[in-house]
């Protein structure tokens, strides 16, 4: 038997950070020493970075609606210095570098937004993102030199006549502003950063600074953010997983890391950082996926990326703030590439453009298994957030020794009032955690004990899950506790539907108090009663396994769905009520209008509850299954693969190189390409005849490749195993006219490069061949669905 015991609860610190709304506004943003409120009630946000001066600003709309699908309510961009002050005093704020125009649509779409406002901001930017001719200056950055502070004065002028008017108090968007970035010895400095911003007229009830590596920051003046990655490419190239990052896989209280960044700093800091006792766990830079250097080129898969969110939210966390949510390119309209590399005095070389970093949503908005895994913990979240904000971690009373620990169960509580969450992680990356069995936790509530499940159960290698306490149901219903994850609950049809998927290898259970009385379909399961409670055991989760449970006020009704069917469920509002659907792939919901973007030509939609008729091309009904009702979407079939003709085989390595301050392996220089293999991809004018984005998916041998429209750079890939994905929707005219042309290098023989383990063979192959072994155009379709009016099921 695993054991907690959680403590009774102390009131949070309040009073005493100077921050948040002023009183009586109807959004107030606030923040104890425990957790975040708006609008009065708890708030657990769920923030996603993406850097709009990086993406396309036609696309802006759509990908914020990715965003907000995926369970973002909150979305974190940067502002780059040397983006919107190439040369000193010509400010650029137009077409794609429109912050006003970016922020304004996340408050048009609903989500909330945190500026990153630098100075110096770095995400792999050139400078950190610093103007080049900021260094010609006589001045101190990062610092409160009077002559550099002049600098940064002016700039934030800029910006706060960009953003007037879009800040929380004046009911726009804007909730948060962080000042500086991975700043560890100048407390001083981020406070007169918040006065200058604040001064320029930069508004917001929340203001934020990074706080690892044992970062010094202005006491209450700043509110401390977090971050984790499953992988560090500024790591060396040595063989094996970053060291550090285990510790983002267990439950702790250790909130630093002193791991991000590290590469830039001369020493592991001295300090112990921000007192943790007077803030709430807050994080900006959870890791979504990880960028990819030259020497080191991790691949993170999404377990990785979903076992480290639940760890770091069964820690305590009340901010789920990723990092990189949305992956983007390099702006190429600069007068110096605008890219991290030694060429710039940083550790890591970077590719030119592309920096898709793994994320959910790729370079080009394509969507990734993180994404789906990721937003069945948003649901949660969304539905239970408010509750969770409120409970503090709770460790058990036998914990993992040290990183290298493989053979304690990693589990923690968060409770308060006599409910609250079980948090399991069975997962981490490269070293594979063991199944583990017997397992079965009692939690001290108080006075009482519970004890779940109902026998002991074998945890899989690799499950990550959390499981409820004393959950309610509505209409006076409560689960004493459950063996599977709750998702969500609504109305459907004046019913509360409380939504549970199974824990991957574990049989669903519910228990309610004795007496209760619930019923389950023969076929699902079935009902054991004691004197101490009611166990339903359901043996065939699924859309058919639909519990009720009979109450003086009416039925109250559980669903619950296969392991295999979580990352498949969206929550969307349709005509004006909100459905679930289970659908696997993106679906939007833009007022009444329901689209659906995949790669695949069919897919089966069901609905719950049902629009009274759904209206789209290739949309046909289909019998009802279970709880739900379905149809069938027919999309147009992909084109052919595309023709790919060799103009020259052969390539020779550029020479090994090293630089930047570790000495680390470099990147290939230009004028290497002029020696690379060089294939020609013709594109048909047909590939385009669609409304959404056309992928080429290139698979290739080699160390790095390139691709050029016209002599021109548009895209890069330094090669770790994936397939090269290149978005040609924004190139359309270019490629149809010019075609395609793919340079490929081989890696010298001398090069030190990590790559995963899984793919160290193609690696290896790249040393004595490159080339281009095949190309597909994979479109990915967008339908759009519109149901018809008069549906009255909610």
């Amino acid at each position: 038997m695993l054991s907690a015991r959680v403590p009774a609860l102390s009131p949070p610190l309040t009073g005493h950070l100077s921050m948040g709304s002023p009183a009586g506004s109807p959004d107030a943003v606030s923040v104890d020493s425990r957790s975040l409120r708006r609008g009065g009630r708890p708030w657990l946000p769920v923030m996603g970075e993406f850097h709009f001066s990086r993406y396309p600003r036609s696309d802006w709309r759509e990908e914020l609606l990715k965003t907000r699908a995926g369970g973002i309510d909150t979305v974190a961009t940067y502002l780059f210095w040397n983006q919107h002050e190439e040369r000193p005093g010509d400010f650029r704020f137009e077409d794609g570098l429109d912050v006003r125009h970016f922020v304004s649509l996340c408050g048009e779409l609903g989500l909330a937004a945190v500026v990153r406002l630098g100075p110096w901001a770095h995400g792999e930017c050139r400078n950190g993102g610093f103007p080049d001719w900021l260094a010609e200056r006589d001045c101190v950055p990062r610092t409160d030199d009077p002559a550099y502070l002049t600098l940064v004065r002016r700039y934030y002028a800029r910006i706060a006549h960009e953003l007037r008017g879009l800040s929380s108090f004046d009911g726009g968007p804007i909730v948060g502003i962080q000042v500086e970035n991975e700043l560890y010895d100048q407390p001083g400095h981020l406070a007169t950063l918040r006065r200058i911003a604040e001064k320029e007229g930069l508004r917001a009830p929340l203001w934020t600074a990074t706080a690892w590596g044992a970062a010094a920051l202005p006491p209450d003046v700043v509110l401390p953010l977090y971050g984790g990655y499953p992988e560090a490419f500024w790591e060396d190239a040595f063989e094996g997983w970053a060291r550090e990052m285990r510790r983002h896989y267990f439950f702790t209280p250790i909130r630093d890391d002193h791991n991000i960044g590290a590469d830039l700093r001369a020493s592991r800091p001295a300090g112990t950082g921000p007192d943790d006792r007077r803030y709430p766990y807050a994080t900006c830079e959870l890791g979504a996926g990880m960028a990819i250097a030259y020497h080191r080129r991790p691949t993170v898969r999404a377990a990785d990326v979903t076992a480290l969110a639940l760890a770091k939210l069964g820690s305590g966390s009340v901010w789920q703030g990723y990092y990189l949510y949305h992956g983007c390119s390099q702006r190429l309209d600069l007068e110096l590439p605008n890219q991290e590399s030694h060429a710039t005095g940083y550790p890591n070389d970077l590719p030119t453009v592309t920096y898709d970093f793994q994320a959910p949503l790729g370079e080009y908005g394509q969507v990734r298994p993180s994404w789906h895994g990721l937003r069945a913990q948003h649901l949660f979240l969304r539905d239970s957030g408010a509750d969770l904000a409120g409970m503090p971690l709770c460790q058990p009373e036998t914990v993992p020794g040290d990183l290298d620990d493989r053979g304690t169960l990693r589990w923690a509580v968060r409770a308060a009032g006599g409910s609250g969450f079980v948090f399991v992680n069975n997962h981490q990356p490269h070293e594979p955690l063991p199944d583990r069995h017997g397992v079965r936790f009692a939690v001290e509530l108080g006075d009482t004990t519970v004890t779940l499940p109902a026998e002991p159960v074998t945890v899989p290698s690799g499950a990550h899950f959390v499981w409820p306490i004393g959950y309610d149901l509505g209409r006076g219903a409560r689960l004493s506790w459950a063996s599977a994850q709750p998702v969500t609950r609504l109305p459907v049809a004046g019913t509360p539907l409380a939504v549970f998927t199974a824990t991957p290898g574990i049989t669903p259970q519910f228990a309610f108090p004795p007496d209760t009385d619930v019923a389950v379909p023969a076929r699902s399961g079935g009902v054991s009663r004691t004197a101490d409670g009611t166990v339903v055991t359901v043996t065939a989760p699924g859309t058919d396994a639909l519990l009720t449970v009979t109450t003086p006020d009416g039925p109250v009704r559980l669903l619950v769905l296969s392991a295999g069917q979580a990352p498949a469920l969206h929550r969307v509002r349709l005509a004006g009520g909100d459905r679930l659907v289970l659908c696997p792939a993106l679906v939007l919901a833009d007022g009444d209008e329901l689209r659906v973007h995949t790669d695949a030509d069919r897919l089966d939609l069901a609905f719950l509850p049902a629009p009274a008729r759904l209206d789209g091309p290739g949309l046909a009904p289909a019998d009802p299954d279970g709880a739900f009702t379905r149809w069938s979407l027919t999309l147009p079939a992909p084109p052919a693969a595309v023709g790919v003709e060799c103009v020259r085989a052969t390539a020779s390595a550029a020479p090994a190189r090293t630089g930047g301050p570790h000495d680390r392996t470099s990147a290939p220089e230009d004028a290497a390409f002029d020696h690379a293999a060089v294939h020609r991809v013709t594109v048909p004018p047909a590939a385009f005849d669609g409304d959404g984005e056309v992928l080429l998916r290139v698979r290739y041998t080699g160390d790095v490749a390139r691709a050029y429209i016209g002599g021109r750079l548009v895209a890069d890939h330094f090669w770790f195993g994936p397939d090269w994905e290149i978005g040609l929707r924004r190139f359309a005219a270019e490629v149809i006219e010019h075609g395609l042309e793919l340079r490929v290098l081989p890696l010298a023989a001398d090069s030190a490069v990590h790559v995963d383990p899984a793919v160290r063979p193609g690696l290896a192959a790249a040393r004595t061949r490159a080339g281009v072994d095949s190309a597909v155009l994979v479109p990915l379709h967008r339908a759009t669905l519109r149901p018809t009016t008069g549906d009255d099921d909610d």
